[in-house]
């Protein structure tokens, strides 16, 4: 299995109309083939602003390699790229 964290600091100025469009779009390209898991949330925690956390998991780090290189992760990182910085955690697991 293969693992994908993202936190999404959106930033002050991001409209919530279009926070909300970003939002179904992380929600949308979860719906690829491969993908196990997939959870896309506000964080609870204000304290540091607004937080997406993206979790998704992957049948194996091929599906996450394919899923990545697609069309529709590019149109959703380009958006994202526009209204928020990120941080990535990748790993590898046997746990099933």
């Amino acid at each position: 299995m293969f693992r994908h964290v993202v936190l999404f600091r959106v930033r002050d100025d991001v409209t919530d109309p279009d926070l909300s469009a970003a939002i179904d779009g992380l929600r949308a390209v979860g719906k690829a083939p491969g993908v196990t898991e997939w959870t896309i949330e506000m964080s609870l925690d204000t304290r540091k602003g607004r937080i997406i956390v993206e979790d998704g998991s992957f049948v194996d780090r091929s599906a996450f390699e394919s899923w990545r290189a697609g069309d529709a992760h590019k149109r959703v990182a380009e958006v994202m790229a526009g209204i928020a910085d990120w941080w990535v955690g990748d790993w590898e697991t046997n746990a099933r």
